[in-house]
């Protein structure tokens, strides 16, 4: 596999390891072990996908606030009077609470989108107790 890889790729690529030789295995219990494998890669696969897109969100919003930190820098080094000043200020106030605003959303969407994953998995039959496929 090559280094530069996406992960995503290499998993679809990894097959499980024979640990009952085919032959002793009923083909009923081969397809049902093989449709819950596929299950368990496919849902890997989307929480990757979420986390991926999580990391691109995040990161975006450090460049943004990046941005408004030399914008501010700016934007007082300009200020020729304490009353611009505090105009500068208040709005650098200001825009720093609607960001904490946007942050909370979104983590709160972010975390109910993981929730609902794991609700799927567990729906699916995945549970740890002994009335799942694992």
């Amino acid at each position: 596999m090559n280094r530069n890889e996406p992960h995503t790729d290499k998993a679809a690529k990894v097959l499980p390891p024979n640990l009952i030789p085919p032959d002793l295995i009923p083909p009923k219990f081969a397809a049902m072990g093989q449709k819950r494998f596929e299950e368990l890669v496919a849902m890997q696969k989307e929480l990757v996908e979420k986390f991926q897109q999580m990391n691109r969100n995040w990161f975006d919003r450090m460049q943004s606030d990046a941005t408004m930190a030399s914008e501010f820098a700016t934007e007082l080094a300009a200020a020729r009077s304490i009353p611009e000043t505090a105009t500068v200020y208040e709005k650098w106030a200001a825009r720093r609470m609607e960001m904490a605003a946007e942050d909370a959303k979104r983590l709160l969407a972010d975390g109910q989108s993981f929730m609902e994953t794991g609700v799927h998995l567990l729906s699916n039959g995945w549970l740890p107790n002994g009335h799942g496929g694992v």
